[in-house]
């Protein structure tokens, strides 16, 4: 019980790292893009290795005991992409114009809030309810992680936190700019995050009861299918359109060297 409390703790953390970026947005004066640039690179290295080095070989394992060498291996695969399969069909229904992470700023809450621009705030709440879907499946990656393996967990949760900072500021400037109201931005902000924990209660609720070594290996392949994707779809360009290209790199690498020297500490 002591597991799925601390796994559910972290997925909640992760989650409502949205309210922080939104606190950001009003309490700071100015973007850091070149901080902001190298935390989503270093983010997107955590997320990469980690899935490369450690959850697509624990699932590897797991379907091998249970299926053999051929089987396993071609479930492993088959399951990694399905993963990514299944976060790309969430990702082809947000709407390219209400894209949640497109790039926001905080000097764009230095303008003047016009309370009738309803097209805006219809803009933010899509982006709130396109954040909800996408942190969705993030939150039964980071729930799952941590059952399994506390640093692993521990190590997306970060990630996954770090890179819901700007997208809970993509959806307090355009609620904020339309309505005038911060209450207003930092609660639709919040409530996209909270889409994480529900994510992990509700895979914990209709996947624990038969979680043997075949669900787990594939539950597990599939994680690392989702936590490439959102690296490669989201996290790098993000990360380039915040600052240059070279610093979102060295973002990337930094993250994969941290993660990497993390996990052999803990052998």
């Amino acid at each position: 019980m002591e597991k799925i409390f601390f796994a559910f703790g972290l997925t909640l953390f992760a989650g409502l790292a949205t309210g922080i970026g939104s606190c950001l947005a009003f309490f700071t004066k100015r973007t850091n893009t070149k901080f902001l640039s190298i935390s989503l690179g270093f983010s997107a290295g955590v997320m990469l290795y980690v899935s490369f080095v450690e959850i697509i070989v624990k699932a590897r394992i797991a379907l091998i005991e249970e299926w053999g060498v051929k089987t396993g291996n071609w479930l492993t695969v088959i399951s990694f992409f399905m993963g990514m399969l299944f976060i790309g069909i969430i990702d082809k229904f947000v709407p390219e114009h209400e894209n949640p992470h497109e790039v926001k700023e905080v000097e764009d809450l230095n303008k003047k809030p016009n309370k009738n621009m309803n097209p805006l705030y219809r803009m933010g709440i899509f982006s709130a309810l396109a954040i909800g879907i996408h942190n969705f499946p993030e939150g039964l990656a980071t729930f799952i992680s941590a059952l399994k393996d506390p640093k692993l967990g521990i190590a997306i949760a970060v990630a996954i936190a770090i890179h819901n900072i700007p997208e809970g500021i993509a959806v307090s400037v355009p609620i904020y700019f339309s309505t005038g109201s911060k209450k207003k931005a930092f609660f639709y902000s919040f409530i996209s995050g909270l889409a994480e924990p529900i994510g992990a209660l509700v895979g914990y609720a209709l996947l624990m009861p038969f979680l043997n070594g075949t669900v787990f290996g594939v539950i597990f392949a599939g994680v690392g299918g989702i936590m490439v994707f959102i690296s490669l779809d989201e996290l790098l360009p993000a990360a380039e359109n915040y600052g240059e290209h070279h610093l979102s790199i060295y973002g990337l690498i930094a993250g994969m060297v941290v993660m990497a020297i993390s996990l052999l500490l803990f052998i």
